[in-house]
């Protein structure tokens, strides 16, 4: 019997799996996936994600892998244009955008090193219960055996369609519908820092990712989605001479070296993330728009608080259902005002006070670091968009 079973083996299932099993606990991992396998994603990993890393001992192999620094940010709404970067936060200086198959392998290497017994192609089809309390799971594996497992506590790490979700009847609460799609691939022979342009209903921009190749990408509204598939390629490139003529010549200096990616952004939501014997953390628990690009550096950030209040309920410093209500009440109260930021952002219409402020930053390299910040989680909106801070930005000699 296991101490802990986490259904789902990338970055938050991985992660919570490794920090438990360093604790001592007895975890398998399982995840239907064949590794590597590559997943929808930004890639990027914002400070706060990559100080876990460095605290947790990863940085220094993140950094190995070849994946090229981030330490400056273009950006652009109508007439305003600006870059600049964040100020350090928590000791981190830049960012990174490493690809899947890369990120996902060296969390799954340092969690089987941590002693978890990580299980590919293993699909979960049932959960075992005693009474109301779930205390395992059933499935089959890669052969089609059939895999039943038994643990203290099932954790669903297993994305917004979680499969753990669905079998507990996890409820969704602050649910705000999903209103555009992606499309993006990789170019190599680019030189280039991240780039965020948002044009009419819609954005473009990319950043540097691994092997020398540039992650390019465009969104759009929903009701774009069915005649930009008929054509692709021409679609994106237009997305590109719209909204950004200088990247779309900056493009043509280099080449297109994999197929296009495309998928629709699901809704943003909350998911009752506890019950007995079973917790959910990552996209199974909490999902919002990729926009803003802090979807794996809050997987790691909300693996590590669950790591610990799973540590307090196991180890019976405390109930084990009262530590998990915790980890469910400090989530929601210190995601949320980002949660909200971005789901307001991804709608690609900026309130006129943000445009009033997005024009004045080119005055002001100490607000420009601090709109970077703030786009990096390290900076609330109400510190930012404060009167005091704002009057020194848009009536600097008036300030006091």
């Amino acid at each position: 019997m296991h101490d802990v079973i986490v259904v789902g083996a990338r970055c938050a299932g991985a992660t919570v799996a490794m920090l438990l099993a360093r604790r001592g606990y007895r975890v398998l991992c399982v995840d239907q996936a064949l590794f590597p396998k590559d997943a929808v994603s930004t890639h990027m990993l914002r400070q706060s994600g990559l100080a876990r890393l460095r605290d947790w001992g990863l940085l220094d192999r993140l950094k190995a892998t070849g994946c090229t620094p981030i330490h400056s940010i273009t950006m652009s709404y109508a007439d305003a244009h600006f870059s600049g970067f964040s100020d350090p936060i928590d000791g981190i200086a830049q960012t990174y955008a490493p690809r899947r198959i890369v990120l996902d392998g060296l969390l799954q290497d340092a969690a089987r090193e941590a002693g978890v017994d990580l299980r590919e192609g293993v699909t979960v089809t049932e959960l075992v219960r005693d009474g109301e309390v779930v205390t395992g799971i059933v499935g089959r594996d890669r052969d089609g055996e059939p895999v039943t497992e038994y643990a203290r506590l099932v954790i669903g790490a297993d994305g917004y369609a979680s499969t753990v979700a669905q079998l507990t009847g996890a409820e969704k609460y602050d649910v705000i519908p999903g209103e555009t799609f992606t499309a993006y691939s990789y170019w190599s022979g680019l030189n280039m820092q991240s780039q965020l342009r948002i044009g009419d209903k819609q954005a473009v921009g990319g950043w540097p990712t691994n092997d020398g190749k540039t992650l390019i990408w465009c969104v759009q509204y929903l009701d774009r989605f069915a005649p930009f598939r008929t054509d692709v390629e021409r679609n994106f490139s237009l997305a590109f001479k719209e909204t950004a003529p200088d990247l779309a010549e900056l493009l043509d200096t280099g080449e297109r070296v994999e197929r296009f990616f495309i998928a629709r952004y699901p809704e943003n939501f909350y998911r009752t993330s506890h019950g007995p014997g079973w917790a959910l953390v990552g996209d199974a628990g909490y999902h919002k728009d990729p926009f803003t690009g802090l979807g794996i550096s809050d997987a790691f950030t909300y693996a590590d608080l669950l790591a610990e209040r799973v540590h307090e309920g196991l180890s019976a410093a405390r109930p084990l259902d009262e530590a998990l209500a915790d980890y469910q009440a400090q989530r929601d109260r210190s995601s949320k005002p980002m949660y909200r930021f971005t789901c307001e952002s991804s709608r690609l219409v900026l309130p006129d006070k943000h445009v009033e402020v997005m024009r004045a930053l080119p005055r002001s390299p100490k607000h420009t670091q601090q709109w970077f910040r703030m786009m990096a989680g390290g900076l609330s909106g109400r510190e930012f968009f404060a009167e005091d801070n704002l009057a020194a930005l848009l009536n600097p000699q008036g300030a006091r």
